[in-house]
């Protein structure tokens, strides 16, 4: 017996190294049974919100993409002929291209197809084919009518001295008619205009009427003459307020603005063609405006 008893004996060092190996089993029980479980839980919950972070990027990517391209420029149709610097410079035309536009121009002479705006201006074909879809000439380019030949032929075409010519802010309906090109509705849409202005300054303001071709225009002009001119009170452009520019025809506030600082950057205005530089300048209507201007 005294030897069965001397088994279950242990030395105080024994019995303190069994309570601390059954407190570490207890220690790593515990952490098995209720720690862990939580790490995993956690780790899952720190994937989870990994995913929802990208998915939350990923859709602020797609906005700023978005408006990225709602921020660029938007090209709406517009007639080739009155592309400005500034218009030319966000269609992504070189300066030399704006500069040849301009040139033909000024020689009062008119693009009517896209073939005939790169031959003019020497665009590269990419730039030809990402812009042209956009042009938009007059209806009397694109659906030409058919010529009538129901207008009368009595004016001669010999060239006529100034005492020859019939004054037009005095001519008849029927005087007009005479004109090729001119019918009874032109006829009268001329005398219309001729009353609401006050008598013709300039052959420049036929323009103005609908229907009139630059060809029936020179008509006119072979066969009438500007006797008694309308009387127009010229502003100075070079001092003119910004109250004194939007009197003019075709010149509102924000043009008159951009014009003023034009001048100032040009320090005064050398011709009055520097006004095709003015942003949103009305190109078209520049030999009108001019009838009102003067540079002194």
């Amino acid at each position: 017996m005294k030897n069965v008893k001397s088994h279950f004996k242990f030395s105080k060092q024994q019995r303190n190294g069994i309570f601390l190996l059954l407190l570490i089993i207890l220690l790593i029980q515990g952490f098995y049974h209720f720690v862990l479980p939580k790490l995993m839980d956690d780790k899952i919950d720190v994937v989870s919100d990994q995913d929802e972070v990208l998915s939350f990027v990923t859709q602020i990517d797609s906005l700023k993409a978005i408006e990225i391209e709602n921020r660029k420029p938007k090209i709406y149709p517009f007639n080739p002929n009155f592309i400005t610097d500034y218009k030319g410079y966000t269609l992504g035309m070189t300066n030399n291209e704006i500069d040849r536009l301009l040139t033909f121009r000024k020689q009062d002479k008119w693009i009517n197809s896209v073939n005939q705006f790169q031959q003019v201006t020497k665009v590269s074909d990419s730039l030809l084919a990402a812009i042209s879809p956009y042009f938009k000439f007059p209806d009397w380019v694109t659906n030409p009518k058919p010529k009538q030949q129901t207008f009368n032929k009595s004016f001669s075409n010999s060239p006529k001295t100034k005492t020859q010519k019939s004054d037009i802010n005095t001519a008849s309906a029927k005087q007009l008619k005479k004109v090729y090109g001119i019918g009874p509705a032109l006829s009268e849409q001329i005398i219309k205009y001729r009353t609401k202005v006050n008598g013709f300054n300039s052959f420049i303001e036929l323009q103005e009427i609908y229907g009139l071709t630059p060809e029936v225009i020179q008509n006119v002009q072979d066969n009438f003459a500007i006797k008694t001119p309308r009387v127009i009170q010229k502003v100075a452009l070079n001092s003119a307020t910004k109250a004194q520019l939007v009197t003019i025809k075709y010149i509102d506030y924000e043009v008159a603005h951009n014009i003023i600082e034009q001048r100032t950057l040009r320090d005064g205005f050398k011709s009055l063609e520097e006004l095709t530089k003015v942003i949103d300048f009305p190109i078209k209507k520049l030999e009108i405006i001019k009838l009102s201007l003067q540079l002194d």
